[in-house]
């Protein structure tokens, strides 16, 4: 998370860190959050998170804590914002990876993709719950706004 840190500093942001592994963790390290001024809590992409996503979402909501996540499914389901890779169109470019292969392409020989579409989705009413108001700029640039 180098340029997580990084930015964090530039902005002069404090950041903390905190390590979850069960359930009960989560509540638990949101509810802090929750009882820090100007707090909020960027969800890192791994698969705790997206197991318990809907829990993290809950709590962020319950504890007025602005949640960002990764994928645009959270913020559908009540998070603030996602910024992330277009999982639709990762997976339809990885269908013809898979076609090359089934073809006889050798998966070493095949070269490296980055993702090349992102996605912003913002959830005004989520928003609006946290006393927050979004730029209209930022409203402009994203795909998604859920009202």
């Amino acid at each position: 998370m180098p340029s997580l840190e990084a930015a964090a500093k530039k902005l002069g942001v404090k950041q903390f860190k905190s390590l979850v592994y069960r359930e009960t963790d989560i509540e638990e390290a949101i509810s802090g959050l929750g009882r820090e001024p100007g707090s909020g809590l960027i969800a890192m992409t791994d698969s705790f998170m997206t197991v318990h996503r809907k829990a993290v979402i809950d709590l962020t909501i319950q504890n007025k804590v602005p949640l960002m996540y990764f994928v645009s499914v959270a913020p559908r389901e009540g998070g603030l914002i996602s910024y992330g890779i277009d999982l639709t169109d990762l997976f339809g470019r990885a269908a013809s990876y898979v076609d090359r292969i089934l073809r006889g392409a050798k998966p070493a020989e095949l070269p490296v993709q980055l993702p090349t579409k992102f996605e912003l989705a913002i959830n005004l009413k989520t928003a609006k719950a946290l006393g927050l108001t979004v730029p209209t700029t930022l409203l402009t640039a994203a795909d998604d706004v859920i009202e």
